[in-house]
């Protein structure tokens, strides 16, 4: 399945984000690529809206993973600033992938894909002008 969506905004990346929030089932993992300010976190805080998780969702760089509880649990990580997939492996955060509770968002997936389920769902969004973001869902 894949899916192409124009987002007009940060609002409507989370609506997307809301979406597919909705179909996913425990144990999911939800891959996220892109450049820089393309709306990775953004998209995460739409997926956190549709658990309603009433915490503000920050992007977990400096820490690696952030969870957050609402109706159901997000585990949020990034790999932005990894070196090496060992180095998620040393503190154990290899263990959400795929999660036994809830559903993981990665962040810069693409940096060490070996780490992703292979029925990880991947969303890779695009700068497509100004606020606009080219959104592809394939699972």
């Amino acid at each position: 399945m894949e899916k192409i969506v124009i987002s007009e905004s940060p609002e409507e990346t989370m609506e997307v984000a809301m979406d597919l929030g909705r179909r996913l089932r425990d144990g999911e993992v939800v891959a996220l690529v892109g450049e820089l300010g393309t709306g990775k976190t953004t998209f995460v805080k739409g997926l956190a809206r549709s658990f309603f998780i009433p915490e503000e969702v920050l992007s977990p760089s400096f820490l690696l993973a952030r969870t957050y509880r609402g109706k159901r649990v997000l585990h949020h990580l990034d790999l932005y600033r990894l070196r090496s997939a060992g180095e998620l492996l040393e503190v154990g955060l290899d263990a959400l992938l795929p999660p036994e509770e809830g559903v993981t968002a990665v962040e810069w997936a693409d940096r060490f894909p070996e780490l992703i389920p292979k029925d990880a769902i991947w969303v890779t969004l695009e700068h497509a002008g100004d606020d606009r973001r080219k959104i592809t869902i394939r699972r």
